[in-house]
């Protein structure tokens, strides 16, 4: 899979996505990340990519070109529009299954805003999806594409050594992940529930399914109805 995340910042992303589970997938051919400096693309002379926003208002905004060109230089070399990502908090929020369904693609753009945004006539013309991380403000897009790539990689096949590992993970079916347990068998005095330690596999599986829903209604009792409303209940 492929991606090309537009933005001011690349040594920022690059840096971020070079270590641990992602940086080793790119480095065995499951994954392709480039960063595309939109400042490579503007015409100003001054090597300049905002504006004043028309009609006043604080901060500075993105001009329409540079975008524009930084994004038409990647479909160039492709050969046709991907998606295209613009990360801002107008977007629905960003989910796992949304994660799973953008894992799904050959090539996916990401494009991170700064300043006070972007022009809107680019927006227009070039973004496919409007995506938040969560009801906050950030300084920029990098941190959300980042989040989002990250969890996109995970459900590219190859990328974790692993497939179990992300087969029973929180949000699968609505239930956050159950508590896990490493060595040593005590540690302060709290002992690994006898269970895990019983090689059982039935009984294993039954004790992960009822902590997953335990901690789901307790934690996050708005996922919790809806596995509820999923499984046919009534939200009891």
């Amino acid at each position: 899979m492929n991606f090309y995340i537009l933005t001011l910042f690349p040594d920022m992303v690059r840096e971020g996505l070079n270590t641990s589970i992602i940086g080793r997938a790119v480095q065995a051919g499951h994954l392709a990340i480039e960063t595309v400096n939109i400042r490579d693309y503007t015409l100003d002379r001054h090597n300049r990519v905002d504006d004043y926003p028309y009609g006043g208002g604080a901060g500075m905004l993105m001009q329409a070109q540079p975008v524009y060109d930084a994004w038409k230089s990647v479909t160039d070399r492709l050969g046709y529009r991907p998606r295209c990502v613009y990360l801002t908090p107008q977007g629905p929020t960003f989910t796992q299954t949304m994660a799973k369904e953008y894992a799904g693609e050959q090539d996916l753009i990401f494009l991170c805003g700064h300043y006070e945004g972007i022009d809107e006539r680019v927006l227009e013309e070039i973004v496919t999806d409007y995506v938040s991380i969560g009801d906050y403000v950030l300084t920029g897009g990098e941190l959300p594409a980042m989040v989002m790539v990250d969890a996109i990689s995970r459900m590219v096949p190859g990328v974790l050594t692993n497939q179990e590992s992300g087969s029973w993970e929180s949000f699968e079916n609505d239930l956050l992940e159950y508590p896990q347990y490493s060595r040593p068998e005590e540690w302060m005095g709290k002992r690994v529930p006898q269970v895990l330690l019983s090689g059982h596999h039935k009984n294993i599986a039954d004790w992960r399914q009822q902590q997953a829903e335990l901690r789901t209604r307790e934690r996050r009792p708005d996922l919790w109805q809806r596995y509820v409303e999923g499984q046919g209940g009534g939200g009891e």
